[in-house]
């Protein structure tokens, strides 16, 4: 049997860049979540992956909209990952844009992501939510890094 604490150790190894995925509610709110369990898919058609513990309040608001917004942070947004890593993160002065479809993105990000929910699986205690996006920006600059629970910056 593996232990949680030397699976946890073990992956942090692996150095993640960190994404806020965002979610518009039912009322009209939004919904934010810090998560470093991201990864590209597929190229054609575009499709990225992010997971999302089953317990987690974000899981029912994805499955009820059927699309969520993916923000890769910069190396300067390290209190962002740590505003949406809380159960029920602050959003007061924080900018969103709205894509066409209504996904709420963070504005200054590194690159958005629009998606659609093409496919949710179950593994373990987490949903692989499948997201086909169907709009994008991008801009110049550093991503923050997570790497043995610590936050880091590219170095030259």
């Amino acid at each position: 049997m593996i232990d949680k604490k030397d699976f946890r150790n073990a992956l942090g190894r692996f150095a993640t860049g960190i994404t806020v995925v965002t979610v518009a509610k039912p009322d009209g709110g939004i919904h934010g979540m810090t998560a470093n369990s991201f990864a590209s898919v597929s190229l054609d058609p575009p499709q990225i992956l992010v997971c999302v513990a089953d317990k987690a309040h974000m899981h029912a608001l994805i499955h009820g909209a059927g699309r969520f917004g993916v923000n890769i942070l910069r190396d300067s947004q390290q209190s962002l990952s740590d505003r949406f890593a809380r159960p029920t993160p602050d959003h007061t002065e924080l900018h969103f844009l709205h894509t066409l479809r209504g996904t709420p993105l963070l504005e200054g990000v590194l690159a958005t992501l629009d998606c659609k929910v093409v496919a949710a699986h179950v593994s373990g205690d987490h949903t692989i939510f499948i997201g086909e996006v169907e709009e994008l920006s991008w801009t110049d600059g550093e991503p923050v890094i997570f790497y043995q629970g610590k936050y880091r910056t590219l170095q030259a």
